[in-house]
Order: structure tokens, then C-alpha cells, then sequence
């Protein structure tokens, strides 16, 4: 079957949502410097108001998952827009510790909780066939590396052209085009009359809430995913401050986490593309063990601009090459209807991850002057993944229990 105009439509739209939601977060790591330079802050301080953003977000997304399963995700969308602009224009000349932890904690990561992939990937599975729904998700997944690629060296170019203030001021302008994209979106999905197509029998929410909360390998997968977001946020928020510390100019931390953003197009594309032929436990145990690998090679080779690069591309490859199989084990246990919930309570154990790796980074980095403790926790936690994933049945729950 093919995918019809309405739906590369969906895609496409949806596609731009993440790409400036993703595009925006991926850019505070560049703000670390000058906003605890003016304020005369340790990193830590900036470190515990990002980890707060990371779990807020993971804590709203499973209520605006529930909020979009009822009331239809393009309404939470154009919430989430609101408060990630709200939250960008407080951060903005921020000089209070509470007020930051307001803006860039907890508005922003309301928005994100509103707009990122627990909200938007649900909307692109509902648009297209179960054959197509892996390649979607891949796709999906690219646009919010694309749009880390895109935002990463256009925040520090506004940081070079306009100081930090303006910068954020600018990007909270910007994410309010979210909104105008949810009324594009909200046009589309009224013209796929039979927006979910799969085979299997669907269940009343509840009913697929109390199973999932049965099911080893759905909290394996919650705990799982603990570590890439612990990974994923570390180095977002500390490479480039860790990149400081070595000597490198600004513009090579933005355009390794931008190198970063721009593999995983092609790594997201492809995990959505091989998840969807062959096992998607498999997939999630090479990307884990795969990572820490890298980041071994990190820090025993010694360090250059060279090294840098590389260690960027690797990382970027496998950077959300995690969220196609991770979503897809979820919809493939229990269906697409109740996905942005279900997928939601597992971006949770995600979001936790991100907090610790956040704020421990920051945390151990003013106890011990350096971040070399917090790397090699992380390439810990990468075969910790391995070992979780291992068991993790990749069936359907629904069809099981009918039988």
C-alpha cells in the first residue's frame, strides 16, 4: 500500500515540529559558558535547573502522552509550543537561581514534554500503514537531528551577533512557529479518514495501561532507557564545557554537537529502516555496547581536533538511533492506539537518566575539577544496557493474552 498525500504531508509537517523542538534544546550547552560567567555561577547551578528541564519533561510527557490519546496530539502540541517560548524568553538576562530554574527547568521542559517524540511519532505511526510505521519513526527521528545539525551553529551565531540574551530572545520567536505548523498538522489529519492501520486487536486504555504494567520487558525497556538518556543529555549540556577545558575554541564545541545532530540523520534513518526487517533487541544491544566503545576511545586516544570530529560522527550515528526500536518494541507489544502513553511512561525512565547525567556531570565536575568520572560512569551504564535489554521479549502482549 502506498503512502498517500496527506500522510507525506503529516510527515513532513511533523518532521519540522521536531526539528525545531530538538534544535532548541540541543542548543543549551552553548549557553552553559556565558550564563554562568555572568552570573558568577558554578556549572552545577546551570547543571540542576537543565536536569529539572530533562525530568519535567519526562514527567509531563506521560501526562501529555494520556492528554493526546484523549484530546488529540495537535492541541498539546500548540501548548507545548507556548510554554517552550515562555521558558526560552525568562532565560533569557536570567539572574536569579529560581527564575532560571523556572524558565530553562521547568517551562521549557513542559514544552518539550509537548512537542518532542512521545507526542509527534504517535501522530506519523497513526498516517501510515504497520509496514511503513518503523521507516516513519526513522524519519521522525532524523528531523530532530536535523534540526540539532541546523540550531547548534545558528544559536552560536546569534550568541556571536547578539550576546546570550538576544540569542535566547530570538529562538523563543522562533519556537512559537511550532504553532502555526500544529494548525498545518491539524489540517492534514482531518483528511486521513482511517488515520490507524494495523493489524492485531486494540484494547480500551485501561485495559492496555494494567497489561503493560504486567510485562518484565516493557520496565526492562523503561530501564534501558534510563542510560541513553543519560548519555544523550551529559553530552549535550558538558561537551561542550569538557571542549572548553581542552583548550577548543566555542565554535568547535557548537559544530561537534551540530557533527553530532548531522550522522544521526543517517543513523536515525537507518535504525529505522533495519529495526523494522530484523530484531529490534538486537539493534538496541550493538547501539548500547557500541557507545560505550566510543567513548572508551574518547578518552584513552589522546585528544584532537581530529578526535573530536570522530568521536562526534561515531556518536552521532548512534545518537537517537535508539528511539525507532525503543518505540517500535512498544507499539509492536501493545498496539499504536494508546502509543503516546504507553511510550510515554518509558520516556520517563529516559528523562530520569537525563536528570542524573546532567546534574551528576555538573555535580562531580565541581567536586573534582574534571568530568573524567562522569565518562567513564557513562561507559558503565552503556553495557549495564546491554545486560537489561538481553531478556526483553519482542512480541505482542495483546495477541498473547488473547490467546
Amino acid at each position: 500500500m502506498k503512502i498517500s498525500l496527506s500522510a507525506w504531508g503529516t510527515i513532513f509537517v511533523a518532521s519540522c515540529v521536531l526539528l525545531l523542538a530538538f534544535g532548541f534544546r540541543a542548543s543549551f550547552g552553548l549557553f552553559v559558558e556565558p550564563i554562568t560567567t555572568a552570573n558568577q555561577w558554578g556549572r552545577d547551578t546551570l547543571s540542576l535547573a537543565l536536569a529539572i528541564q530533562n525530568l519535567v519533561w519526562g514527567l509531563l510527557a506521560v501526562f501529555a502522552g494520556g492528554l493526546a490519546d484523549r484530546f488529540g496530539g495537535v492541541k498539546v502540541i500548540i501548548g507545548g509550543a507556548l510554554l517552550y517560548a515562555a521558558g526560552l524568553w525568562l532565560t533569557a538576562g536570567v539572574n536569579s537561581v529560581l527564575m532560571l530554574q523556572v524558565g530553562a527547568g521547568f517551562l521549557v521542559g513542559a514544552g518539550i514534554a509537548g512537542t518532542a517524540f512521545g507526542i509527534v511519532l504517535p501522530l506519523m505511526a497513526k498516517a501510515v500503514t504497520a509496514e511503513h510505521r518503523q521507516w516513519v519513526m526513522g524519519v521522525g527521528t532524523a528531523a530532530g537531528s536535523l534540526g540539532q545539525f541546523v540550531m547548534a551553529p545558528l544559536a552560536q551565531q546569534f550568541i556571536d551577533w547578539f550576546g546570550w540574551v538576544g540569542a535566547l530572545h530570538a529562538m523563543s520567536l522562533m519556537a512559537l512557529s511550532m504553532i502555526v505548523l500544529a494548525l498545518l498538522l491539524a489540517k492534514l489529519i482531518a483528511h486521513q479518514l482511517q488515520p490507524v492501520a494495523q493489524a492485531g486487536a486494540e484494547d480500551d486504555f485501561w485495559g492496555v495501561v494494567h497489561l503493560a504494567r504486567k510485562i518484565g520487558s516493557y520496565w526492562l525497556l523503561t530501564l534501558g532507557f534510563f542510560v541513553c538518556g543519560f548519555h544523550l543529555a551529559f553530552i549535550t549540556v558538558h561537551f561542550p564545557g569538557y571542549l572548553s577545558d581542552k583548550g577548543f575554541a566555542p565554535e568547535v564545541a557548537a559544530w561537534s554537537i551540530a557533527i553530532i545532530g548531522l550522522c544521526n540523520v543517517f543513523g536515525a534513518l537507518a535504525s529505522g529502516v533495519i529495526s523494522g526487517r530484523k530484531s529490534m533487541r538486537t539493534m538496541l544491544l550493538l547501539i548500547y555496547a557500541g557507545r560505550g566503545v566510543i567513548t572508551a576511545g574518547l578518552l584513552l586516544i589522546p585528544l584532537s581536533l581530529t578526535t573530536v570530529i570522530l568521536f562526534s560522527a561515531l556518536t552521532g550515528f548512534l545518537w537517537l538511533a535508539t528511539v525507532p526500536p525503543t518505540t517500535g518494541l512498544v507499539a509492536k507489544m501493545f498496539g499504536v492506539r494508546y502509543l503516546a502513553t504507553l511510550y510515554g511512561v518509558v520516556f520517563l525512565g529516559h528523562q530520569v537518566g537525563s536528570f542524573c547525567g546532567v546534574w551528576l556531570g555538573g555535580w562531580l565536575y565541581e567536586k573534582t575539577g574534571s568530568y573524567d568520572w562522569i565518562w567513564w560512569i557513562s561507559i558503565a551504564l552503556s553495557f549495564v544496557a546491554v545486560a537489561l535489554h538481553w531478556p526483553i521479549k519482542e512480541r505482542s502482549m495483546l495477541a498473547a493474552r488473547a490467546c
